[in-house]
């Protein structure tokens, strides 16, 4: 297979930054070369050096002047909500009710479920998100058109069917037995099919019995290695509506955690409202806090601490993610802005080396893949996007009193969006690019 050179300039990290100041967490090259054959990274470095290990007739690209980052990663949202995004509604169980039940109705048909993955994945690629992990709907066809569009793209994606029996329309609702069934049929026919990953996922405690929460800690058992993917603690009514349906929990993460859910594969969305006593139990479960900061702003959920969870005597795991559609933008350059601003109103400072870092190899690691995404080793995916950060007339007016990586940064979260993806690389294909 012929060889691809990729020339620009590169920017990778190799752990979280501990300060602005920490040039040892991140690899930069000003003038790099990422060499790639069959879908993978062979080489990464200076463009001298890697220009001298290449095949004389490898394909050379030149992307400079522009940074070539791993893919971006988005660790939470909801394939079904792309017609549901930007809908007037007070807060979550009212915008639920109101916009996002009857909407994912429409996902029994197998047409339209395939015809908004196409949009999704078009939306995925044009923001420069090469991995997403979704919440399909309740029904397995839209699990189906899911994956089928993952697969026939070559992206390494991880989704699940819902799992809800209870505070739904009918058309939403599974059984115990149904969910569990249908969850192991995808499993079957999509886990390891191409660069796929099912996750078990129930929608949240609200909408599943405890006999469906029952039947998915056995999925858990079966499969131990699978993510899981859920709710918790997003919004004041929820926190309060959930203990009334569990009254026998301590609190809203224990009902996870009696019924297995509680681990390193776990991914819970938004995580506001957590006690210490819940932060502690995620902490030494290792499970993940998924922050969705555009969604939590538009549905005035709350400011989410991430410092305060990442530097805590048990540091919790942290994600961050759009949430389509709660969330308000499929981009996660304006993710991070958003991020940075909960940040700044609490008190903290957010440093656009950590935003970056966050949105990839942070989530690869939140994801347990960064063996394979969320950084330009050598070995890894070819998985890259290029990012330019004079995309528009005022990023480019901003861009000529730029003089540092941390201000080009910094100015591509606070005023980057799709308009400043030059390409996005799958699998080391080119899939779109800006004209």
């Amino acid at each position: 297979m012929t060889q691809i050179l990729v020339r620009g300039r590169l920017l990778s990290f190799l752990r979280r930054p501990q300060a602005i100041d920490d040039t040892e967490s991140y690899r930069y090259e000003e003038d790099g070369g990422l060499l790639v054959e069959e879908g993978r990274i062979v080489a990464a470095g200076p463009y001298g050096t890697v220009r001298a290990e290449a095949a004389a007739d490898a394909d050379e690209i030149d992307h400079r002047p522009h940074l070539i980052l791993p893919g971006l990663i988005d660790t939470h949202l909801h394939f079904p909500q792309m017609q549901v995004i930007g809908s007037y509604a007070a807060n979550l169980l009212e915008w639920l009710n109101t916009y996002t039940f009857p909407e994912e109705c429409r996902f029994v048909e197998s047409e339209h479920a395939a015809r908004i993955a196409r949009h999704f994945y078009d939306e995925m690629i044009r923001h420069g998100t090469t991995t997403a992990v979704a919440y399909c709907s309740v029904h397995k066809a839209s699990a189906d058109a899911y994956f089928a569009e993952a697969l026939k793209r070559g992206m390494r994606m991880v989704g699940g069917k819902v799992m809800m029996d209870r505070n739904a329309p009918q058309g939403l609702l599974d059984t115990p037995q149904m969910g569990y069934d249908e969850t192991r049929a995808v499993i079957a026919e999509w886990h390891g099919k191409g660069r796929n990953h099912v996750a078990i996922t129930p929608r949240f405690a609200i909408t599943s019995t405890p006999a469906q929460m029952e039947m998915t800690a056995a999925l858990a058992r079966e499969f131990p290695d699978l993510h899981i993917q859920t709710h918790l603690s997003e919004n004041h009514d929820e926190i309060r509506f959930t203990g009334e349906l569990y009254p026998d929990a301590i609190d809203y993460t224990d009902i996870y955690a009696k019924y297995g859910l509680l681990g390193p594969r776990s991914l819970f969305g938004h995580c506001i409202h957590l006690s210490e006593r819940e932060a502690d139990a995620m902490s030494e479960a290792g499970a993940v806090a998924v922050h969705c900061p555009t969604s939590n702003l538009f549905l005035g959920s709350g400011l989410f601490p991430l410092k305060a969870l990442s530097r805590r005597e048990k540091p919790v795991r942290i994600g961050v993610a759009t949430d389509i559609g709660g969330g308000t933008s499929y981009s996660m350059l304006k993710t991070m802005d958003e991020a940075y601003k909960i940040q700044q109103l609490l008190g903290e400072r957010l440093n656009p080396f950590e935003s970056f870092y966050h949105m990839t190899l942070g989530n690869a690691e939140a994801l347990s893949l960064s063996d394979h995404i969320g950084t330009l080793e050598a070995g890894t995916d070819a998985d890259f996007v290029v990012l330019d950060a004079a995309a528009t007339p005022a990023m480019a007016l901003k861009m000529e009193v730029t003089r540092s990586l941390t201000d080009e940064l910094f100015l591509l979260q606070t005023m980057g969006d799709d308009r400043a993806v030059r390409e996005t690389y799958v699998a080391g294909k080119a899939m779109k690019a800006v004209l």
